[in-house]
């Protein structure tokens, strides 16, 4: 998976402000998808914080609304998580249509990924499998986590334009994901039911079956469309996003459900199941990897065993310390807080480098109070604080001007600290070969929904065709004008055989 905190991997402060010779440059929209993430820019050269809402318009996807909350409620006999329910996962596909399914047939598979850039993960790139976790443990049901080591050694040489730089070989990235691995499993992950892996190590079988299958489906014009890719790209970005979307297909691991795999040296089942293949996912992930996700969701069905549309749900990104127009980087330390931080280096980048949305002077402040929808600590304390109730505290006395910015930060580096310490604590009794039995492939075991009142092998005898969804924007789809020319075509046809060959309307016969 493209790097999940899907900055630009660039030695500059993403979401600083301006330098003084950007200042006087044009105003310029928003930029987000899998390789890009920044605020747009406005007529003075100020850095703008990032539209959620003009972005889920651009990719088109629905909220994540308040009635969602209340299903998933209803389904799982659980509260929503802290992240859905302060709407920081706050946009979907299918969402509604992968607990149909649960409470029907009783699982799902769960898929996301990480994109490794560096020997330790940050808050950024937590957020995601903190949230995916809960969903794990909520719903009782496999997880894959794909570790994108080739995609990001082909970004970075793309990017240095082929040449080897330091720190960017081929088995650093390697490396790079071994350490990540360790930092997901120390979030929690129960192994039962859980399977890492990285591509250069597990690629192959069904998996890369399912690879060329669906490369075969794709053109240039898709991808460069959704990536923003040109000529200049090298081809291994550009055939990528077949791997990445396939990797949300259940078939793509017999081996975590029971089955054999087309692999040495037994080279059991030459082609994935169909009760397999039917089995749907769901993809927590932020909103800039959508677009790989659309191209899965356009092409799915063309598979040889069609796999269902790809459900997703949605976060916001965790924002640099700098501010609100972009987002953590993993390749600038000041512009984030990373999970091998000390307490005191976390201590240090909240008081220096944390955007604060408090008053110029004390005076300022109290008469006036202080923003907390642009302070980053607030921003903080909204990801990882548990309670509701705090938060709301916490936002009323800093819009009051009672709770000073040195306040709001005291509370946000104790609760940093507090999830940091834990973190290491764990991640400090990962071993290699607690990384090695993740990254096993072998029959999960997982129960699910047992409420379910369906089987996985009845999903495929009950496979019908998608019904079409109303449109309703007004406007014809290209798929719609096609149906009325051709409708239009047949009806000229019949009215020309039913003026006869002179053109005359024929007799009515005799009775």
């Amino acid at each position: 998976m493209a790097s999940t905190d899907g900055a630009p991997h660039t030695a500059d402060a993403v979401g600083a402000p301006p330098a003084v010779e950007q200042v006087k440059q044009a105003a310029k929209e928003q930029q987000i998808d899998p390789y890009n993430v920044s605020g747009g820019v406005d007529e003075n050269g100020n850095v703008t914080a990032i539209d959620y809402e003009a972005l889920r318009e651009r990719f088109n996807t629905p909220a994540l609304t308040q009635e969602h909350l209340d299903r998933f409620e209803r389904v799982t006999g659980k509260p929503p998580h802290r992240l859905m329910r302060r709407k920081l996962f706050f946009s979907h596909r299918d969402f509604d249509k992968i607990l149909d399914y649960y409470e029907k047939y009783g699982f799902f598979l769960l898929y996301t990924g990480r994109g490794p850039s560096s020997g330790s993960m940050h808050l950024g790139h937590a957020v995601p499998f903190l949230f995916t976790k809960e969903l794990q443990d909520i719903f009782d049901v496999p997880l894959v986590v794909m570790l994108t080591d080739d995609e990001k050694f082909l970004y970075t040489r793309n990017k240095n334009q082929g040449k080897i730089t330091k720190g960017a070989a081929l088995g650093d990235f390697i490396e790079y994901a071994h350490q990540n691995c360790k930092d997901i499993i120390a979030l929690g992950f129960d192994l039962k039911k859980t399977f890492i892996y990285t591509d250069y190590e597990y690629m192959g079988g069904h998996f890369y079956q399912n690879i060329t299958e669906f490369e075969a489906l794709l053109t240039n014009n898709q991808i460069r469309g959704a990536m923003g890719f040109d000529g200049s790209t090298n081809i291994g970005l550009n055939a990528y996003a077949a791997k990445q979307c396939v990797a949300a297909f259940a078939s793509s691991y017999p081996t975590l459900f029971g089955a054999g795999d087309f692999r040495a040296p037994t080279y059991e089942e030459p082609r994935p199941r169909k009760h397999i293949a039917a089995i749907p996912t769901l993809i927590p992930c932020a909103i800039d990897q959508e677009p790989y996700f659309r191209l899965l969701r356009e092409n799915c069905d063309r598979m040889e065993f069609p796999a269902p549309k790809t459900a997703l749900i949605l976060s916001k990104f965790l924002t640099a310390l700098q501010g609100s127009g972009g987002k953590m980087s993993a390749s600038d330390p000041n512009s984030a807080i990373f999970m091998s931080d000390t307490s005191k280096q976390i201590e240090k980048k909240i008081n220096r480098f944390a955007f604060s949305g408090g008053g110029a002077t004390k005076e300022d402040h109290e008469k006036y109070g202080g923003n907390p929808d642009v302070d980053v600590a607030y921003a903080y304390l909204s990801y990882f604080l548990e309670s509701d109730d705090e938060l709301i505290e916490i936002e009323q006395s800093y819009r009051k001007g009672t709770l000073s910015t040195g306040e709001l930060k005291k509370r946000c580096i104790q609760e940093l600290q507090k999830f940091v310490e834990a973190f290491q604590e764990r991640r400090s009794k990962v071993t290699e070969e607690i990384m090695r039995e993740f990254m096993t492939p072998r029959k999960l075991e997982f129960k699910g929904n047992p409420n379910a009142t369906a089987s996985i092998e009845d999903a495929v005898s009950e496979k019908k065709p998608e019904e079409k969804q109303e449109n309703t924007s007004g406007k014809l789809t290209k798929g719609e004008r096609k149906a009325l020319k051709i409708a239009e075509k047949k009806a000229e046809k019949l009215a020309l055989r039913e003026k006869g060959p002179e053109g005359e309307q024929p007799k009515a016969e005799e009775s």
